[in-house]
């Protein structure tokens, strides 16, 4: 199957017209997977968000350094301790035509705050939007939000008439494979149109002429085209047939440093990448265990911990372009750099097995591990070595490796035992990791990405505690306590940062950013 997508992805390339192929300001770009739909409050996964990023907008957004900077708003100001007004900026207009005004902030929000959004912990944590008159919004909270900011700076706007128009009021419930007239088509306001979308084959955007911002590069058409297989997506730069490449393999970045008409453009990620075990069931749904679940146990945890070689991981499979640490935030601001948070448990096998003796598995158990393998960085490779790893100390693990489209479906229904993830972004705040990703599942978005359904009640109480605090200082203390705390029970596993490497023609200058964002409007094709 996957030499075929690979054939079927290459054809669409080689299928361009060589007057399109030979156009300075077309931007040919590829990754090893696609966008999973084109609703942009439906899943929140990084490529997904980029390529919707370049049709949608926010009331803000992030300049080169990722500060945040006005978009659709022009400017605000927090009038109280629970409310912030913001004032619109005028004569914008969605790709259909039709005006941007209050009213569809306050959609766009609401829209954003449904269930089968996954963004829905963001859009709470904003309050409710008012619109005071047709280019002035307020947010009410009902309680203070200490970054507030940067979780409305994850809202994008979509137009009111034309959702209402296309029936998409809510979001698509993706991971129960529905569809909606926003699966295929887009509406925003921003720099690039939605031309056509072939989902695993090509997606095509066009300049929006009518945008009300000024383009710093000189990008007339986008064409995007998935390419799973690493060989194939290199030999593609390498020949010319594309110009950009979002993730070439660690091995090939070296070479490609030499290569003729190719550069690469390369710095860290803001983004975690770790294991994480079922911590809720009373027994394995997929491994030998059926009387007790061993990832109950810390000492199980931290067995498997012990036995990660990670600087085998990052110097013989991520080639040197990682960052291992204990840390399980995507950068180590979250944990106000913390040496407690940040360091790791040491790799010692001994260690392990007399861990795993002490907990009743001497022989160790069997189980299933989950793994994307279009994702992340050497996502299926890393799940590989860890079970070669973890075969040392008895633990037998069967790796289940799938496209990004259908793993987090898979995981968003928590049918797994253990599972890669990887959490990042624009954000460094420890508080877009917290809330969502570790804490207990409940309402609003909270624990909406802890598919271990992990629960700590002490952990809980000092991040709740840590998400209202106004007082600097005071939540520093909260938020490292929190930290501290679930880092010792090894809850997960953490791995590494990433380096995210891109790959060029060499004719080809894009602006490289810390949450691996290719920003097209500022791209120029040489």
């Amino acid at each position: 199957m996957k030499t075929l997508i690979t054939g079927a992805a290459l054809a669409a390339l080689l299928a361009l017209p060589p007057a399109v192929q030979a156009q300075g300001k077309t931007l040919r770009w590829a990754s090893q997977g696609d966008a999973q739909t084109m609703d942009p409050h439906s899943q929140n996964e990084g490529l997904t968000n980029m390529m919707n990023g370049q049709v949608y907008e926010r009331l803000t957004r992030r300049d080169r350094k990722l500060d945040i900077v006005p978009s659709l708003a022009t400017e605000w100001q927090q009038t109280g301790p629970l409310t912030w007004r913001f004032k619109l900026r005028p004569d914008v207009k969605f790709h259909d035509g039709s005006p941007f005004s209050a009213e569809d902030v306050v959609f766009s929000v609401q829209r954003a705050k449904e269930p089968t959004s996954q963004i829905s912990n963001y859009a709470n944590a904003v309050g409710t939007p008012v619109a005071l008159d047709p280019m002035t919004v307020e947010f009410r909270l009902d309680k203070v939000n200490p970054i507030f900011l940067q979780h409305l700076d994850t809202l994008w706007i979509m137009s009111k008439s034309w959702s209402e128009k296309n029936r998409v009021t809510k979001p698509l419930d993706f991971k129960n494979k529905e569809e909606s007239f926003a699966s295929f088509n887009a509406n925003g306001t921003g720099p690039y149109v939605l031309a056509t979308r072939q989902p695993g084959i090509r997606t095509t955007y066009k300049r929006n002429t009518a945008w009300w911002d000024r383009f710093e590069g000189n990008v007339q058409e986008v064409v995007f085209t998935p390419i799973s297989n690493d060989a194939t997506r290199l030999a593609a730069l390498v020949s010319g047939e594309i110009d950009f490449v979002l993730d070439p393999a660690p091995r090939d970045v070296q070479r490609l440093r030499t290569t003729p008409g190719v550069k690469i453009i390369d710095g860290p990620e803001n983004r975690i990448v770790f294991i994480g075990m079922d911590q809720h069931r009373d027994e394995l749904l997929y491994g030998s265990e059926k009387t007790r679940n061993p990832f109950k146990d810390v000492r199980v945890r931290r067995a498997l911990y012990h036995a990660v070689d990670i600087e085998a991981i990052r110097t013989k499979l991520m080639n040197g372009q990682s960052f291992p640490t204990g840390g399980v935030t995507p950068s180590p601001l979250g944990s106000y750099n913390d040496a407690q948070v940040e360091s790791r448990l040491p790799f010692d096998p001994e260690r392990a097995k007399a861990l795993m003796a002490e907990a009743g598995y001497p022989n160790g158990f069997e189980v299933t591990l989950d793994c994307p393998n279009n994702r992340y960085v050497n996502d299926e490779e890393i799940c590989i070595t860890l079970a070669a790893m973890w075969a040392r100390i008895g633990v037998k693990v069967r790796v289940n490796a799938m496209p990004r489209a259908t793993y987090f479906p898979k995981l968003e229904k928590w049918d797994t035992s253990m599972y890669m993830l990887g959490w990042g972004g624009a954000i460094t705040d420890a508080e877009t990791t917290i809330t969502p990703v570790l804490r207990n599942f409940g309402e609003r978005g909270v624990g909406l990405y802890n598919y271990g359904r992990v629960r700590n009640d002490k952990f809980d109480q000092l991040a709740a505690a840590s998400s209202v605090e106004a007082d600097p200082a005071k939540r520093r203390e909260l938020v490292v306590a929190a930290l501290r705390e679930y880092t010792a029970q090894a809850h997960v596993i953490p791995l590494h940062r990433q380096v995210i490497p891109w790959a060029a023609r060499a004719n080809v200058d894009a602006v490289h950013r810390a949450d691996n964002w290719l920003e097209v409007a500022w791209v120029n094709v040489r």
